[in-house]
């Protein structure tokens, strides 16, 4: 048998080995000196309560009914209130209430207030007030977990609407692309690129005039016109980046379908050999196939999550 008070047991000291029982004599004065009284004995290391008592120490509180214990065990019950949710941070009702934060926390002080008082009446409101309380957090959270439902599916939907513009627009450039597209005999497309205001049409003379643009351009950051291929716009952009403390103008390169969407290859930069820039806007034409789908696949995940979504939406 081991006495102390608080201060001279509550902490640091190591005797749980053969401890079967916690009596507490008063109520202190603070919820956690009355988990630290538990704990000399609940804890790792309590061998007698492992292979005899089935891994359980008996804890017994003396109180006097009708007396200032109650008082003091409704300070408890006040400051646990406060501080368990405080610290879980999940306070379910419009008032300060323990709740389910009693399971939590081992102590149902309110229990302890009633029992003292010696009225039974007040024992069960206070259980059912910790009932109420209890529904009352699993409302809100119910609430809370459908707005943010709500959200998402909202989300998800215009997501969805603004997709379904895009694939409608790229399916539109890819049907006037695949009826103006010319082949040579043997198969291959031709890239009939006009650039405004240049007469040559070979490939080298092309790639050579693209590569000067893309050296002297200044759009300051609007997209010009500067020719045109199966009746698509073409389009440079002057960006400024700053490197090493400088202004860094980059010229971009863009193809303009109907629909206003810009399709662009290798990022919009242009190669520096002639022949190869010369096929860089038929390369960005042939992107669009790809974008097409992605929007469309995008579009199936999307779709997938949305009848849950609606059906949690949707519930009472």
């Amino acid at each position: 048998m081991l006495f102390g008070s608080t201060e001279m047991l509550g902490t640091g000291v190591n005797a749980q080995k053969r401890c079967v029982a916690v009596h507490h004599l008063d109520a202190p004065w603070r919820p956690s000196d009355l988990e630290q009284r538990d704990d000399r004995a609940i804890r790792k290391g309590n061998e007698v309560a492992k292979h005899f008592a089935g891994n359980k120490v008996d804890v017994v509180i003396y109180a006097v009914e009708k007396s200032l214990d109650a008082y003091k065990f409704g300070l408890l019950h006040n400051k646990q209130l406060f501080i368990s949710q405080l610290k879980n941070n999940n306070l379910g009702s419009r008032t300060i209430d323990e709740g389910s934060m009693d399971e939590k926390s081992g102590m149902n002080f309110s229990e302890y207030v009633a029992i003292l008082s010696g009225n039974t009446e007040l024992l069960e409101k206070a259980r059912l007030e910790k009932k109420i309380a209890s529904l009352e957090s699993e409302r809100q959270a119910f609430v809370r977990g459908k707005s943010v439902t709500r959200y998402k599916l909202e989300g998800i939907m215009q997501t969805v609407e603004t997709n379904n513009g895009f694939i409608t627009r790229i399916g539109k450039d890819v049907e006037a692309f695949n009826a103006r597209v010319q082949t040579a005999p043997d198969g291959t497309r031709l890239n009939p690129v006009r650039l405004d205001g240049f007469q040559p049409t070979d490939p080298v003379s092309v790639g050579k005039k693209l590569n000067e643009i893309a050296d002297k351009a200044r759009t300051h950051g609007l997209s010009e016109p500067i020719g045109s291929l199966y009746g698509f716009s073409l389009l440079v952009k002057s960006e400024t980046t700053v490197k090493d403390g400088f202004d860094l103008v980059q010229n971009r390169f863009f193809v303009k379908g109907e629909g206003e969407i810009l399709y662009n290859y290798n990022h919009g930069h242009m190669a520096s050999d002639p022949k190869t820039a010369a096929t860089n806007f038929l390369n960005a034409l042939d992107t669009m196939p790809a974008l097409l789908e992605k929007y469309k696949s995008d579009n199936e995940k999307l779709m997938k999550d949305v009848p849950t979504l609606k059906a949690v939406v949707e519930s009472v």
